[in-house]
């Protein structure tokens, strides 16, 4: 079903990068819109003037009572949720075999827990609408496992699972689901939101290791435009049937494109053997 004239968008992690990008260009529409990061404070100027239209939170996705706490303000404010925008979360890079545990769990519980809690609680004020769009920032390492960020491509990929079948048991009920999936894009993810666990290992310095390097030092010079991948997202949220997945910037498209078809290939000539594992007819 199509969004109202005025949708309410409830975005987390818009003190910088894509979500703020996107909170800025959601209310300068006229839109309505719950802006929200760990300290409100950050997110201050992007309500400045809209008053009526944008409710600025403090929301830590990790904390469960603070994400309870944050939609029941945002119904209570605005009445409804139209699109939740699941955008918080951050890159973690080092070597499987050199992983930190802690780091790892921080990982996980940011951009995997911190986004199925998020969504279940919006999930009952969308069901009782009969209708809503959740729009799931993964990331090209969501569909691609690259050298150096495998902890991170797993938690994307779990966000990716996690959202075929969100989107499976949503569809009768109007519930819409979309995964933005960008490659390089000129944020702070490499940058400053950026952790890794320098890798030490000689038989890792040429894969995982040249990737670490050179991802800090492409920070701030990536090829895809933060601006032009919000109008992207918020085109494809006025679509009555949104797409499954975006993925966004030329890099993003021909690595996905390529490791799709190289997936479809390995599968099919590996055919027979597969089908031979069944009981036989």
């Amino acid at each position: 079903m199509p969004l109202p004239a005025t949708p309410v968008w409830f975005i987390t992690g818009c003190s910088t990068g894509f979500g703020h990008e996107i909170a800025r260009q959601v209310l300068a529409s006229g839109a309505r819109a719950v802006v929200t990061a760990r300290d409100k404070s950050r997110v201050a100027h992007l309500v400045e003037g809209n008053a009526d239209n944008a409710l600025a939170l403090s929301l830590d996705v990790t904390d469960q009572g603070q994400i309870e706490q944050a939609v029941q303000a945002a119904v209570e404010r605005f009445g409804r949720i139209d699109v939740l925008m699941n955008n918080a979360g951050y890159g973690y890079m080092s070597t499987i075999e050199e992983g930190e545990e802690i780091e790892v769990r921080r990982q996980f519980d940011a951009n995997v827990f911190g986004l199925f809690a998020m969504t279940r609680a919006v999930l009952p004020v969308m069901r009782k609408q009969r209708g809503g769009r959740i729009i799931n920032l993964t990331s090209v390492a969501g569909l691609v496992g690259f050298p150096g960020s495998g902890y991170y491509a797993a938690s994307k990929h779990a966000v990716e699972g996690f959202s075929d079948a969100l989107a499976a048991e949503g569809r009768p009920i109007g519930i819409q689901v979309t995964c933005v999936e960008p490659g390089p894009f000129r944020t702070d993810w490499a940058g400053r939101s950026m952790t890794q666990t320098p890798s030490h290992i000689p038989e890792y310095a040429e894969t995982a290791g040249v990737r670490l390097a050179n991802t800090k030092l492409q920070s701030g010079k990536q090829p895809g435009d933060p601006v032009r991948a919000a109008e992207a997202i918020i085109k494809v949220s006025t679509l009555e049937t949104a797409p499954r997945h975006l993925v966004l910037g030329a890099f993003g498209v021909d690595q996905v494109t390529r490791k799709l078809r190289d997936r479809l290939d390995e599968i099919e000539q590996w055919r027979a053997l597969g089908l031979s594992t069944d009981f036989p007819a």
